[in-house]
């Protein structure tokens, strides 16, 4: 069967976090150059996943949070503030600095992942499941701005 590592389980590219706080398997790719490719990507390094109903999730790459380094704090936006794209609304801190987070589109903030207030760690080990925020957006054009999976690899790559 799997050698014991304790609640990880290797397999040749991902590796499998279960028991997590967040109550889910977790996965994550070791690979900074495999990004989830149904994902949309801003300049400013968060990813965003378009759910039904015009629901947006909105985290950080794994790129932006190797940048970061050691998460220890996370400052949520207000669950039912109103934003407009690319607002300022939330913050992420780190062990060298504090980078500010954007929402992708207009709409209202109406859910945020309080458990990163204590493990905004979670960021690190697995950046493209662990979300900060979900916007209802108003309008979903402002999407049209993002970059999809390999524009984002250019981007960071350039």
């Amino acid at each position: 069967m799997f050698k014991n590592y304790g609640n990880m389980i290797p397999f040749s590219f991902l590796t499998i976090k279960l028991g997590s706080a967040f109550g889910t398997i977790l996965l994550r790719d070791l690979s900074m150059s495999n990004l989830p490719n149904n994902f949309k990507y801003a300049q400013s390094h968060e990813w965003v996943s378009v759910e039904e109903d015009n629901l947006i999730r909105v985290g950080i790459t794994d790129f932006a949070q190797d940048q970061l380094g050691d998460l220890v704090y996370v400052q949520l936006p207000e669950i039912g503030r109103k934003v407009t794209a690319n607002e300022q609304c939330a913050v992420v801190e780190s062990v060298k600095t504090a980078s500010d987070l954007y929402s992708p589109v207009s709409g209202e903030i109406v859910a945020a992942n309080i458990l990163l207030g204590k493990e905004p760690e979670a960021i690190n080990d697995f950046p493209y499941t662990t979300w900060i925020f979900l916007v209802k957006a108003d309008d979903l054009s402002g999407l049209d701005t993002l970059m999809d999976a390999e524009g984002y690899q250019k981007y960071i790559t350039e």
